[in-house]
């Protein structure tokens, strides 16, 4: 299936560094990378920056090998974070730098697959409907699963930004790996949460319809975030699936 893709990352309003990487440029489209740093201006650059040059990398070299996608993506993202925690060994000064990871991926003659840890999301837009895909790997995220906490009280809880779980962490405990179910016309974003945190769902879904092109509506959501605060770095991706606009890939940021 054709695909159309643009990617965007602005360091908001607030930050004095983008700590966020994204990688769209792989020839064929066949896979998307987007990773929000953490630790201190430098360590959460450098944990980015690893991750998502570790990932792709790996996919590189691998892409042909037949092994099965969970294997094959797990074993992707223990090797990202190896890469880090060596980083961290050899720079002690970084020794708490972690990211978020989500990366989309799309096999000749498998459907799509999705894996991420920590709080970087994917949604789908199908027929005006956004789906958030991914399970934010958060303590909010777990409270509002137990009913502890309602998704109106957790969107300004004090704790929303602390992380279950992240690369950069000996303990790598919870990789969510799964297929995507997508249509002709879906619409795919890849984000870290300097979107989310300052857009709700309604806000976003709107900015991915039809009326947009990939490259108008990446544009139209960071921008959305800045009138909204823009208080954290936002990086979106989106990918569309059979579209008729050519737009072409971008790695501003």
């Amino acid at each position: 299936m054709k695909r159309q893709f643009f990617g965007l990352s602005d360091q908001g309003l607030v930050r004095s560094a983008n700590q966020d990487s994204y990688y769209i440029d792989d020839p064929e489209g066949r896979f998307f990378i987007v990773a929000d740093g953490m630790g201190g201006h430098a360590g959460g650059e450098e944990a980015s920056r690893i991750a998502t040059e570790a990932i792709q990398d790996y996919l590189c070299a691998h892409w042909s090998t037949q092994i099965e996608p969970t294997t094959f993506l797990r074993d992707m993202l223990l090797e990202a974070n190896r890469h880090i925690l060596d980083n961290q060994q050899a720079h002690p000064e970084r020794s708490d730098m972690g990211t978020t990871i989500v990366v989309v991926i799309f096999p000749e003659a498998d459907p799509p697959w999705c894996v991420h840890v920590g709080d970087s999301r994917l949604y789908r837009l199908r027929e005006q409907q956004l789906e958030q895909i991914t399970k934010d790997h958060t303590w909010i995220s777990q409270a509002v699963g137990s009913g502890l906490l309602t998704p109106e009280q957790a969107r300004v809880h004090p704790w929303r930004h602390v992380l279950a779980q992240c690369l950069g962490r000996e303990e790598l405990n919870q990789i969510d790996i799964q297929p995507l179910d997508v249509q002709q016309g879906d619409r795919l974003l890849l984000c870290s949460d300097g979107l989310t945190e300052e857009l709700s769902d309604d806000l976003i879904s709107p900015y991915l319809s039809k009326d947009y092109s990939c490259s108008q509506a990446a544009e139209a959501l960071v921008e959305a975030a800045k009138e909204k605060g823009g208080q954290d770095n936002i990086t979106v991706v989106i990918v569309e699936m059979d579209a008729s606009v050519d737009d072409s890939p971008s790695d501003e940021g």
